[in-house]
């Protein structure tokens, strides 16, 4: 099911080639049927959501949004305990969230120049939350929180019907202790482009936000420009690091944790103790026995997981950043030591109790991490992801004569006369 190699220079580099060949396989047909997708809602609106809904869901809502009455009532029904587990995440969010805020600045100098920046809220922003077969009411806490806390105005959601064609009720629980403005229920490509474009029934949005298939997935991508997304998020994945200290039990539960996810999705562990790697693999096969996907988690494994033996924790260390993970467990003697080694990684777990779905559903910070390698260069959903900033300039006339011959000197080297004679009519 999964199989232990020694890391000699080339084993793992063959692995690294398999892995980001996987997030960047994009499949044409997939690409054609949602490019069809979205250019009918852009045309028609609710009558080609209408459309799609009755085509992938079966069956379509005579009227697509929820009622406040209905979202109230999942909430009242709702077990008492989830909604107080949920609070107790909302807090740990909230918490670390408003540490991210940023403050608006004014810059005055001596010679009459202002300059600063004005940092604001996105009008609207769209949440696309997965509610058929697979529903994440903590995806939406991390999702809308952060938007909250920046500013924003509005927040709407969009959600696919479960079977019976009504909302998932977590879901619903979710959005009104989040403070989720607006909810729609509908979900697939069309949904992600009735929040592109506005339909009669759904106001057009600023932002995309939230995890979706492929199809969400691909929508998100060709409508980037029209509306702005927060990533192109791929399979699952997590990588764990771990020395002769570690715990087999807790390393092999903490693989298949993101290997439940979906066939596609990677687990890897990097090792400098053999009897380490033997005995995880172990307790793989142990501990499958009793959980509800193991079917998906044995694919995942098999086609994508991997326990290497490195040579030091140098190489481990090497290895992580430049696989550039999702999540990112330490497992260590003294995980602390590696927090300024480890560069690329959308999030990191330190210590033997700091196990992934800890940061999934209730620590504080975000769950919607880039990955495919993306952790080189992305980072995670948080404040900064739904504000926009503009600068401005106030200058007097003393000042810009000051500045006037360098000005027209720089326009002039690149040809943009007309640049240089905006300053030149001044004076």
């Amino acid at each position: 099911m999964i199989q232990i190699t020694k890391a000699n220079g080339k084993a793992e580099i063959e692995l690294l080639a398999a892995l980001r060949q996987r997030s960047g396989e994009v499949d044409k047909q997939v690409s054609a049927t949602v490019s069809q997708i979205i250019e009918e809602v852009k045309d028609a609106g609710d009558c080609a959501v209408r459309k799609y809904t009755e085509k992938f869901d079966g069956s379509c809502p005579e009227k697509f949004e929820i009622d406040r009455e209905e979202i109230n009532d999942a909430l009242t029904n709702a077990d008492q305990a989830f909604v107080d587990a949920m609070l107790s995440a909302i807090e740990n969010i909230s918490a670390f969230h408003n540490r991210q805020k940023q403050q608006s600045f004014l810059d005055t100098q001596e010679n009459g120049v202002i300059m600063g920046q004005r940092i604001r809220g996105l009008a609207r922003v769209g949440i696309y939350v997965p509610g058929g077969t697979a529903a994440y009411p903590s995806s939406v806490l991390m999702n809308a929180i952060p938007a909250k806390i920046a500013g924003v105005k509005e927040i709407i959601m969009v959600t696919p019907p479960m079977k019976n064609g009504a909302a998932n009720p977590d879901i619903l629980v979710a959005a009104a202790l989040a403070g989720v403005d607006r909810i729609f229920l509908m979900g697939g490509a069309q949904a992600a482009a009735a929040m592109a474009f506005g339909t009669e029934s759904v106001p057009k949005v600023d932002k995309i936000v939230g995890p979706g298939n492929i199809f969400v997935a691909t929508a998100k991508k060709l409508l980037y420009g029209v509306v702005d997304i927060d990533m192109i998020a791929g399979p699952s994945e997590i990588l764990v690091m771990a020395d002769s200290t570690a715990n087999p039990k807790y390393l092999a539960a903490d693989m298949m944790s993101q290997a439940e996810h979906d066939a596609l999705a990677s687990s890897i562990l990097l090792t400098t103790d053999e009897n380490i790697a033997r005995e995880t693999v172990k307790e793989i096969e142990r501990q499958i026995e009793g959980l509800s996907r193991k079917q998906i988690i044995e694919k995942s494994l098999a086609n994508y997981g991997a326990v290497i033996v490195c040579r030091d924790d140098q190489e481990m260390i090497d290895l992580a950043n430049e696989l550039a993970p999702e999540h990112l467990e330490v497992m260590t003697a003294n995980p602390m030591e590696y927090i300024g080694k480890l560069d690329n990684a959308g999030s990191v777990f330190l210590g033997q109790y700091s196990p992934e779905p800890l940061g999934d559903y209730y620590a504080g910070p975000n769950h919607v991490l880039p990955t495919g390698g993306t952790a080189r260069f992305f980072s995670p959903l948080g404040v900064d992801s739904f504000i926009k900033k503009s600068s401005f300039i106030y200058y007097t006339q003393d000042a810009l004569r000051e500045a006037h011959d360098d000005i027209v000197l720089i326009a002039e080297k690149e040809q943009l006369t007309a640049h240089a004679n905006s300053i030149k009519v001044r004076f």
